[in-house]
């Protein structure tokens, strides 16, 4: 059983932080293709509305990335194992 909680821990935390990294990456391009100057939205002197687009895009396609990476690794895991990790079969659907 522990060697199942350290599989999860790896899987899941591991490919939330990988799709995090993606995801920031991949909404940076994006942002540089469509004309805007690289940002640093915790600078006080980058305009608010440029910063604030920038951090709610980035948050939005970070949360979204990691949802999916971590809800792909529980659905992996179920099926080497036959069932969910523990945290997950305890927290409600």
């Amino acid at each position: 059983m522990a060697m199942g909680k350290v599989a999860w821990k790896i899987m899941g935390t591991g490919g939330a932080i990988v799709a995090g990294v993606v995801a920031t990456k991949v909404i940076d391009a994006i942002w540089a293709r469509a004309g805007q100057d690289e940002i640093n939205p915790k600078n006080p002197h980058a305009p608010l509305a440029k910063a604030v687009a920038y951090a709610a895009i980035t948050g939005l396609a970070v949360g979204a990335a990691r949802t999916i990476a971590t809800r792909r690794a529980a659905a992996f895991y179920e099926k080497s194992s036959g069932h969910l990790p523990a945290e997950i079969r305890t927290d409600p659907v």
